[in-house]
């Protein structure tokens, strides 16, 4: 989960390479603040020894990708993004957010 978030946010720099450079303090600089932040705050809370602080990072990197992903809608319905670069990366969003979801189950009920 963590190495799809790098990926994503990887991505999110080359995506934002093509942005206007208008939107360099704007647009592209929340997208990739919101995809960094994904990974970071899983990283972040797997670094912590308390599975509770751990699952509250999990649940700070669910709202940057749901932040993500209203960016990436912005976006498109500006005519920064195609709708097929909007697509491929709300269903990575998508991807991750469930992988998120569904640790945060586990380490839950192992509480």
């Amino acid at each position: 989960m963590w190495q799809a978030a790098i990926d994503l946010a990887v991505d999110c720099y080359e995506l934002t390479k093509g942005f206007p450079r208008e939107e360099a303090y704007g647009l592209t600089a929340q997208i990739r603040r919101a995809a960094t932040s994904v990974a970071a705050n899983i990283a972040e809370g797997h670094g912590r020894e308390v599975t509770g602080s751990f699952v509250q990072f999990l649940r700070i990197a669910q709202g940057s990708l749901k932040e993500l992903e209203t960016h990436m809608l912005i976006s498109q319905r500006v005519g920064l993004i195609r709708e097929v670069e909007f697509r491929k990366m709300t269903d990575r969003c998508d991807e991750i957010g469930r992988m998120l979801r569904a640790l945060i189950r586990n380490l839950q009920e192992k509480q």
